[in-house]
Parts: C-alpha cells; structure tokens; sequence
C-alpha cells in the first residue's frame, strides 16, 4: 500500500495552482490516489497541509454524508474530480469552496452532490512541518532562480553575438530592406537598469495569487522532477545497502589485495569528471517540454 511517503513524493512534482476562496486567494496543490490524498495549500505567509488515508476518509464520508454509500476508492475518485477544475483555472459551477481559518490550522468546506444526493467535504489542514515547506516552496523557489538567472545569461551572450553578427554585415555594406526592423545595439547593464527601474515595480505589484504562472509551472515540475529523482536514488542505495560483513580475522587476518580489475575500475572512477548541480540543472530546464502533470488525478 502507498504511504503517507509515498504520497508525498507524488505530490512534490505536481505544479502550485491559483485558487480563490471568496476574496482570498492562496496556492494549493494536491494528489490523490485509492489510497488517501495529501492537500498543500498556502497564501504566502502561512502554510497548511492534510495527509489521509482511506479509512480516515472513509469514516469523515460516513460522518459528513449519512445518505450516501459509496467505497472509499469511489469517494477519492469524485474529490479527485471535484479539485481537478478549481486546481486547472476552471471552477465547477455545481460546486462550492469555502475557507476559513481556525486557531490551529485551516479548514476548506467542499459541497457538491453524488448520485442526486448531496455531497459534503471538510479539509482540515493544520500547519506544514519546516521540512515540507522547505521541499514544495523554498529549495525549487531557489532551484528556479539558478535555472532562470543562466537562461538569462545565455541570452544575454546570444544577444551579444547577434549585434557583432549585425554589425559584420553593416562593415560588409549589407542594408535592411524595411527600415523598420533596426535594432539598437544591445546594452547589458542599461538594460538591467530598465528592468529594475520599469518592469520589476509591474512584477511586484501583481497579486499573490499569480506568483505561478503556466510558464513557471512547467519550470517548477521541472525543477521538482530532478529532486523526485535524486530522492529515489538516495533511497534505493539505503535500500541496497546492507550491513558491512564482520571481519573473520582468523582465516583472513589481513584483507586481499585488489584484483587488476578492480584497479583498473577504481582508476576509471577516478578520472571520470562529474556535471556540476548547475550543469545538470541547465541541462534538465533545456530538455523539459510542458507536459500534463502525472498522478494528480489519477
């Protein structure tokens, strides 16, 4: 069975979505399996979390829906489908969110119905450990300002080459066809200036509520994929490892020398260079093409 773990891991690659509550509006987050759900949501200064297995659905279903007899699997399979269109920008008419926050955490009513018959759904979320906090928020947050900040830097080098391409032809006494096309020659720390003089007071004085846009989205899955996959490399080498053998000192007082091949591998070990973090990172934000996020409704 898939665990409390297990579901979290699924969760870290799903992408942060805009959701709005009345007025309020936070960043959520969540994946569901036959098993439980994990819901992650915040308004960027707190954030809150629930994990929940089948029979604690199970038993909040029968206590909030006396009407309904549905499996536990059936009743995750219709909240799956009912935060599929808040999580995707496109609400559900027939059904109803509300929020409100309590002493120790918060609480998102759901109210939709089933088979005719109405349906009833409390999330109560109490606050995320640091450590959760840390891997859905702070590190890829971070990870994407490396990634974006060498995109950067790669165009702003492409640039460059492109005026002294530019420029090349002009020498060469090449003319533009339609005058309208010039360009100015591309000047880095004038363009910096520009940015932080107009277009970062834009960026900052948007809501809360856009920090992730689709584009984003896509770099945080990214991002989060290379974390998923470092995890379950870490945890397959504890897996394998096992306990060093005890030394038999009476039929083997000193241990063997090294075979040649063994050399010969522990050399080639040796000389092998290895990709910097960032080189893999540029490398992974390179190669990532939009694709649907996996396990969220599944």
């Amino acid at each position: 069975m898939e665990g409390s773990k297990e579901l979290e891991n699924s969760l870290l690659t799903q992408p942060w979505a805009s959701v709005c509550f009345g007025e309020s509006v936070f960043l959520a987050k969540a994946c569901f399996r036959d098993t439980g759900y994990i819901l992650l949501i915040s308004d960027l200064s707190s954030v809150w979390y629930e994990s929940a297995d089948a029979e604690a659905v199970g038993q909040r279903s029968k206590e909030l829906n006396k009407r309904l007899t549905v499996h536990v699997s059936s009743f995750l399979h219709r909240l799956c489908n009912l935060m599929r269109p808040l999580l995707t920008g496109e609400p559900d008419a027939t059904t109803s969110f509300s929020c409100h926050r309590t002493a120790g955490g918060l609480s998102l009513h759901v109210k939709s119905e089933l088979s005719g018959l109405p349906l009833y759904w409390d999330f109560h979320c109490c606050p995320a450990p640091m450590e959760m906090v840390s891997r859905h928020l702070v590190r890829p947050l971070i990870q994407m300002s490396l990634a974006l900040q060498d995109q950067v830097q790669e165009l702003t080098s492409l640039l460059l080459q492109k005026d002294a391409e530019i420029e090349d032809y002009r020498e060469s006494g090449a003319a533009l066809s339609r005058d309208r096309l010039r360009t100015e020659p591309f000047w880095e720390e004038t363009f910096q200036q520009n940015f932080m003089a107009e277009s970062l007071p834009k960026i900052c004085s948007v809501g809360e509520g856009q920090a992730f846009t689709s584009a984003l989205q896509q770099l945080y899955m990214a991002v989060t994929q290379q974390e998923a996959k470092q995890a379950r490399k870490r945890q397959h080498s504890e897996d394998t490892e096992g306990p060093a053998p005890a030394a038999e000192t009476t039929e083997h007082p000193h241990p063997p020398p090294p075979s040649q091949e063994d050399e010969t591998a522990s050399s080639s070990e040796g000389t092998t260079p290895a990709s910097s973090p960032a080189q893999k990172l540029r490398l992974q934000v390179a190669k990532a093409k939009p694709k649907k996020a996996k396990g969220l409704f599944s």
